[in-house]
Protein backbone atom coordinates (compact mmCIF):
# COMPACT_ATOMS: atom_id res chain seq x y z
CA UNK A 1 0.00 0.00 0.00
CA UNK A 2 1.18 3.00 -0.80
CA UNK A 3 0.30 6.40 2.01
CA UNK A 4 1.80 9.45 2.91
CA UNK A 5 3.43 8.95 6.82
CA UNK A 6 0.49 8.42 9.34
CA UNK A 7 1.42 8.68 13.51
CA UNK A 8 0.61 6.41 16.44
CA UNK A 9 1.14 8.77 19.21
CA UNK A 10 2.86 7.10 22.72
CA UNK A 11 1.88 8.91 25.48
CA UNK A 12 3.95 7.75 28.39
CA UNK A 13 6.50 9.21 30.63
CA UNK A 14 9.96 7.81 29.47
CA UNK A 15 8.91 6.14 25.90
CA UNK A 16 12.12 6.52 24.33
CA UNK A 17 13.39 4.16 26.34
CA UNK A 18 10.30 1.61 25.82
CA UNK A 19 11.44 -1.32 23.77
CA UNK A 20 8.28 -0.72 21.47
CA UNK A 21 10.44 1.92 19.42
CA UNK A 22 11.87 -1.63 17.96
CA UNK A 23 8.81 -3.47 17.80
CA UNK A 24 6.52 -1.01 16.48
CA UNK A 25 8.32 -0.88 12.99
CA UNK A 26 8.31 -4.87 12.86
CA UNK A 27 5.23 -5.11 13.57
CA UNK A 28 3.88 -2.39 11.21
CA UNK A 29 5.46 -4.51 8.57
CA UNK A 30 3.74 -7.84 9.60
CA UNK A 31 0.58 -5.60 8.97
CA UNK A 32 1.03 -4.02 5.66
CA UNK A 33 1.15 -0.97 7.51
CA UNK A 34 4.86 0.25 6.98
CA UNK A 35 3.75 4.03 6.47
CA UNK A 36 2.44 4.29 9.80
CA UNK A 37 5.09 5.61 12.29
CA UNK A 38 5.36 5.93 16.12
CA UNK A 39 5.80 9.63 17.50
CA UNK A 40 6.17 9.53 21.99
CA UNK A 41 5.26 12.11 23.97
CA UNK A 42 6.62 12.18 27.28
CA UNK A 43 4.76 13.93 30.32
CA UNK A 44 5.84 14.07 33.63
CA UNK A 45 3.74 11.91 36.32
CA UNK A 46 0.15 13.57 37.33
CA UNK A 47 0.88 16.60 34.74
CA UNK A 48 -1.07 19.94 34.47
CA UNK A 49 -4.40 19.33 32.74
CA UNK A 50 -3.75 21.64 29.97
CA UNK A 51 -0.75 19.84 28.74
CA UNK A 52 -2.73 16.84 28.43
CA UNK A 53 -5.19 18.58 26.57
CA UNK A 54 -2.96 19.87 24.02
CA UNK A 55 -1.75 16.61 23.58
CA UNK A 56 -5.31 14.85 22.97
CA UNK A 57 -6.22 18.51 20.45
CA UNK A 58 -2.75 17.42 18.51
CA UNK A 59 -3.95 14.11 17.86
CA UNK A 60 -8.22 15.18 17.45
CA UNK A 61 -6.60 17.83 14.86
CA UNK A 62 -3.90 16.12 13.35
CA UNK A 63 -5.31 14.50 9.72
CA UNK A 64 -2.09 12.56 9.79
CA UNK A 65 -2.35 11.17 13.59
CA UNK A 66 -4.16 8.19 13.63
CA UNK A 67 -4.46 7.11 17.22
CA UNK A 68 -2.37 6.89 20.22
CA UNK A 69 -1.84 4.76 23.76
CA UNK A 70 -1.74 5.79 26.75
CA UNK A 71 0.36 4.30 29.27
CA UNK A 72 0.89 5.85 33.14
CA UNK A 73 -1.28 8.88 32.62
CA UNK A 74 -4.66 7.30 31.84
CA UNK A 75 -6.64 8.52 35.05
CA UNK A 76 -5.35 12.04 34.56
CA UNK A 77 -5.97 11.77 30.74
CA UNK A 78 -9.55 10.90 31.42
CA UNK A 79 -9.94 13.40 34.15
CA UNK A 80 -8.56 16.27 31.76
CA UNK A 81 -9.67 15.95 28.64
CA UNK A 82 -12.67 13.58 28.21
CA UNK A 83 -15.07 15.97 26.98
CA UNK A 84 -12.73 16.27 23.92
CA UNK A 85 -14.11 12.65 22.68
CA UNK A 86 -16.91 11.78 20.93
CA UNK A 87 -17.21 8.37 21.56
CA UNK A 88 -15.82 6.57 25.43
CA UNK A 89 -16.53 2.98 25.30
CA UNK A 90 -18.24 1.36 28.18
CA UNK A 91 -14.75 0.45 30.37
CA UNK A 92 -13.58 3.68 29.80
CA UNK A 93 -16.85 5.45 31.31
CA UNK A 94 -16.66 2.30 33.94
CA UNK A 95 -12.81 3.27 35.25
CA UNK A 96 -12.27 6.47 34.24
CA UNK A 97 -9.43 5.99 32.24
CA UNK A 98 -8.06 5.98 28.94
CA UNK A 99 -5.44 3.41 27.47
CA UNK A 100 -6.40 4.24 23.72
CA UNK A 101 -7.35 7.07 21.34
CA UNK A 102 -9.18 6.29 17.88
CA UNK A 103 -10.21 8.27 15.42
CA UNK A 104 -13.06 6.31 13.27
CA UNK A 105 -15.77 8.43 10.46
CA UNK A 106 -14.17 11.75 12.20
CA UNK A 107 -15.13 10.83 15.45
CA UNK A 108 -12.38 10.93 18.63
CA UNK A 109 -12.69 7.78 20.61
CA UNK A 110 -11.88 7.06 23.89
CA UNK A 111 -10.95 3.44 25.19
CA UNK A 112 -9.74 1.16 28.17
CA UNK A 113 -8.21 -1.50 27.07
CA UNK A 114 -6.77 -2.49 30.25
CA UNK A 115 -9.61 -4.78 31.41
CA UNK A 116 -9.23 -7.36 28.30
CA UNK A 117 -5.38 -6.60 28.32
CA UNK A 118 -5.75 -7.90 32.16
CA UNK A 119 -7.84 -10.46 30.87
CA UNK A 120 -6.44 -12.49 28.37
CA UNK A 121 -2.39 -11.65 30.32
CA UNK A 122 -3.84 -13.24 33.49
CA UNK A 123 -5.83 -15.95 31.31
CA UNK A 124 -2.32 -17.29 30.00
CA UNK A 125 -1.42 -17.40 33.68
CA UNK A 126 -3.20 -19.25 35.88
CA UNK A 127 -5.78 -20.96 33.28
CA UNK A 128 -9.25 -21.47 34.34
CA UNK A 129 -11.02 -22.69 37.36
CA UNK A 130 -8.00 -21.42 39.41
CA UNK A 131 -9.07 -19.73 42.53
CA UNK A 132 -12.05 -22.22 42.49
CA UNK A 133 -9.41 -24.87 43.22
CA UNK A 134 -6.79 -23.30 44.87
CA UNK A 135 -9.03 -20.88 47.56
CA UNK A 136 -5.42 -18.42 46.50
CA UNK A 137 -7.02 -14.54 46.92
CA UNK A 138 -5.10 -11.84 45.36
CA UNK A 139 -2.66 -9.37 46.46
CA UNK A 140 -2.18 -6.51 44.24
CA UNK A 141 0.44 -3.96 45.53
CA UNK A 142 -0.66 -0.72 43.26
CA UNK A 143 -4.20 0.61 43.02
CA UNK A 144 -3.75 2.33 39.34
CA UNK A 145 -5.18 1.44 36.07
CA UNK A 146 -3.77 -1.74 35.66
CA UNK A 147 -4.95 -2.62 39.33
CA UNK A 148 -8.46 -1.44 38.38
CA UNK A 149 -8.77 -3.22 35.33
CA UNK A 150 -7.31 -6.69 36.75
CA UNK A 151 -9.85 -6.13 39.39
CA UNK A 152 -12.98 -5.20 36.95
CA UNK A 153 -11.63 -8.14 34.73
CA UNK A 154 -12.26 -10.78 37.98
CA UNK A 155 -15.74 -9.45 38.84
CA UNK A 156 -16.63 -9.70 35.22
CA UNK A 157 -15.79 -13.24 35.40
CA UNK A 158 -19.12 -16.05 34.99
CA UNK A 159 -17.77 -18.84 36.76
CA UNK A 160 -17.43 -18.29 40.17
CA UNK A 161 -14.52 -20.64 40.55
CA UNK A 162 -12.33 -18.14 38.68
CA UNK A 163 -13.27 -14.85 40.77
CA UNK A 164 -11.05 -14.83 43.99
CA UNK A 165 -13.23 -14.53 47.81
CA UNK A 166 -10.73 -11.72 48.53
CA UNK A 167 -9.14 -8.89 46.51
CA UNK A 168 -6.75 -6.98 48.62
CA UNK A 169 -5.94 -3.57 46.81
CA UNK A 170 -2.99 -1.56 48.23
CA UNK A 171 -1.76 1.97 47.48
CA UNK A 172 0.49 5.15 48.68
CA UNK A 173 -2.44 7.33 48.20
CA UNK A 174 -6.10 7.11 49.46
CA UNK A 175 -7.21 8.71 46.02
CA UNK A 176 -6.32 6.23 43.64
CA UNK A 177 -8.16 3.72 46.59
CA UNK A 178 -11.09 5.78 46.71
CA UNK A 179 -11.67 5.81 42.89
CA UNK A 180 -11.16 1.79 42.86
CA UNK A 181 -14.05 1.89 45.69
CA UNK A 182 -16.31 4.12 43.52
CA UNK A 183 -16.02 1.41 40.77
CA UNK A 184 -15.82 -1.21 42.90
CA UNK A 185 -19.59 0.15 44.55
CA UNK A 186 -20.95 0.40 40.49
CA UNK A 187 -20.30 -3.09 39.82
CA UNK A 188 -21.95 -5.82 41.28
CA UNK A 189 -19.70 -8.84 42.90
CA UNK A 190 -19.40 -11.46 45.48
CA UNK A 191 -15.71 -10.58 45.45
CA UNK A 192 -14.58 -9.01 48.84
CA UNK A 193 -12.04 -5.96 48.38
CA UNK A 194 -10.31 -4.51 50.96
CA UNK A 195 -8.07 -1.40 51.13
CA UNK A 196 -4.88 -0.45 52.34
CA UNK A 197 -2.98 2.86 52.27
CA UNK A 198 0.53 2.15 53.19
CA UNK A 199 3.44 4.01 52.58
CA UNK A 200 6.07 1.88 54.58
CA UNK A 201 7.16 -1.75 52.49
CA UNK A 202 7.15 -3.48 56.22
CA UNK A 203 3.21 -2.82 55.56
CA UNK A 204 3.07 -5.07 53.01
CA UNK A 205 5.14 -7.30 54.29
CA UNK A 206 2.66 -8.28 56.20
CA UNK A 207 -0.19 -8.38 54.39
CA UNK A 208 1.73 -10.88 52.11
CA UNK A 209 2.88 -13.00 55.51
CA UNK A 210 -1.38 -13.42 56.13
CA UNK A 211 -2.21 -14.79 52.54
CA UNK A 212 -3.47 -18.32 51.89
CA UNK A 213 -0.76 -20.62 50.04
CA UNK A 214 -2.03 -20.28 46.44
CA UNK A 215 -2.07 -16.69 46.11
CA UNK A 216 -1.67 -14.47 43.39
CA UNK A 217 0.53 -11.14 44.30
CA UNK A 218 1.09 -8.60 41.84
CA UNK A 219 3.36 -5.35 41.36
CA UNK A 220 1.22 -3.09 39.76
CA UNK A 221 2.67 -0.10 41.22
CA UNK A 222 5.24 1.26 38.77
CA UNK A 223 8.03 0.62 41.26
CA UNK A 224 11.37 -0.54 39.23
CA UNK A 225 10.62 0.67 36.38
CA UNK A 226 8.62 4.39 36.88
CA UNK A 227 10.25 4.76 40.18
CA UNK A 228 12.99 3.25 42.10
CA UNK A 229 12.75 0.15 44.67
CA UNK A 230 10.31 -2.29 45.44
CA UNK A 231 6.75 -2.41 47.40
CA UNK A 232 7.99 -4.62 49.70
CA UNK A 233 11.36 -5.19 51.84
CA UNK A 234 13.54 -8.15 51.38
CA UNK A 235 12.48 -9.95 54.41
CA UNK A 236 9.25 -10.24 52.75
CA UNK A 237 7.94 -14.21 52.67
CA UNK A 238 5.71 -14.89 49.60
CA UNK A 239 2.60 -17.68 49.87
CA UNK A 240 3.73 -21.44 49.29
CA UNK A 241 2.66 -22.21 45.92
CA UNK A 242 1.95 -18.62 44.85
CA UNK A 243 1.87 -16.98 41.76
CA UNK A 244 3.80 -13.51 41.86
CA UNK A 245 3.50 -11.61 39.13
CA UNK A 246 5.37 -8.09 38.32
CA UNK A 247 3.47 -5.98 35.64
CA UNK A 248 6.68 -4.31 34.44
CA UNK A 249 8.63 -5.71 31.40
CA UNK A 250 11.70 -3.48 31.82
CA UNK A 251 13.88 -1.05 34.24
CA UNK A 252 15.42 -3.09 37.50
CA UNK A 253 12.20 -4.61 38.82
CA UNK A 254 13.41 -5.59 42.63
CA UNK A 255 10.29 -7.16 43.47
CA UNK A 256 10.94 -9.52 40.15
CA UNK A 257 14.27 -10.43 41.82
CA UNK A 258 12.62 -10.61 45.39
CA UNK A 259 10.18 -13.13 44.16
CA UNK A 260 12.75 -14.86 41.84
CA UNK A 261 14.80 -15.64 44.94
CA UNK A 262 12.01 -17.36 46.95
CA UNK A 263 10.99 -19.61 43.57
CA UNK A 264 12.34 -23.08 44.91
CA UNK A 265 12.06 -21.55 48.72
CA UNK A 266 8.14 -21.62 48.71
CA UNK A 267 7.11 -23.08 45.41
CA UNK A 268 6.48 -19.80 42.96
CA UNK A 269 5.29 -19.25 39.58
CA UNK A 270 6.65 -15.75 38.91
CA UNK A 271 5.65 -13.79 36.23
CA UNK A 272 7.09 -10.46 34.19
CA UNK A 273 5.11 -8.00 32.16
CA UNK A 274 5.76 -9.21 28.84
CA UNK A 275 2.79 -10.59 28.01
CA UNK A 276 0.95 -7.86 29.50
CA UNK A 277 2.58 -5.37 27.21
CA UNK A 278 2.55 -7.47 24.37
CA UNK A 279 -1.74 -7.81 24.90
CA UNK A 280 -1.95 -4.29 25.71
CA UNK A 281 -0.02 -2.79 22.71
CA UNK A 282 -1.89 -5.18 20.24
CA UNK A 283 -5.29 -4.54 21.65
CA UNK A 284 -4.42 -0.47 21.16
CA UNK A 285 -2.79 -1.13 17.40
CA UNK A 286 -5.78 -3.29 16.37
CA UNK A 287 -8.62 -0.70 17.45
CA UNK A 288 -6.00 2.38 16.01
CA UNK A 289 -5.95 0.75 12.82
CA UNK A 290 -9.22 -0.94 12.69
CA UNK A 291 -7.71 -4.53 12.22
CA UNK A 292 -8.73 -8.14 13.20
CA UNK A 293 -6.92 -10.20 15.52
CA UNK A 294 -6.53 -14.20 15.03
CA UNK A 295 -4.43 -16.89 17.05
CA UNK A 296 -2.07 -16.81 14.65
CA UNK A 297 -1.67 -13.18 14.06
CA UNK A 298 -1.02 -12.64 17.42
CA UNK A 299 1.71 -15.44 17.71
CA UNK A 300 3.46 -14.13 14.24
CA UNK A 301 3.26 -10.83 16.75
CA UNK A 302 4.61 -12.33 19.83
CA UNK A 303 7.36 -14.08 17.75
CA UNK A 304 8.49 -10.80 16.42
CA UNK A 305 8.89 -8.48 19.60
CA UNK A 306 10.60 -11.74 21.59
CA UNK A 307 13.22 -11.30 18.38
CA UNK A 308 14.18 -7.95 19.55
CA UNK A 309 14.43 -7.98 23.41
CA UNK A 310 17.06 -6.85 24.77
Amino acid sequence: MSHGHQYFYFIGVSTVQSSINQVFPLWMDVLDHSHVQLLGIDHPINDAPDAYRSTVKKIKEDSQALGGLVTTHKLDLYAATSNLFDYLDRYAQITQELSCISKRDGQLRGHAKDPITAGLSLEAIIGENYFGQTGGDVLCLGAGGAAQATLLYLMNRPNPADRPKTFIAVDITEERLTHLQAMVQAQKSDIEVQYFCNTHPEDNDRLLSNLPDHSVVINATGMGKDIPGSPITDSAIFPKNGIVWEFNYRGAREFLHQASRQIELRDLQVEEGWVYFIHGWTQVIFEVLNLQMTPSLFAELDRVAASVRK
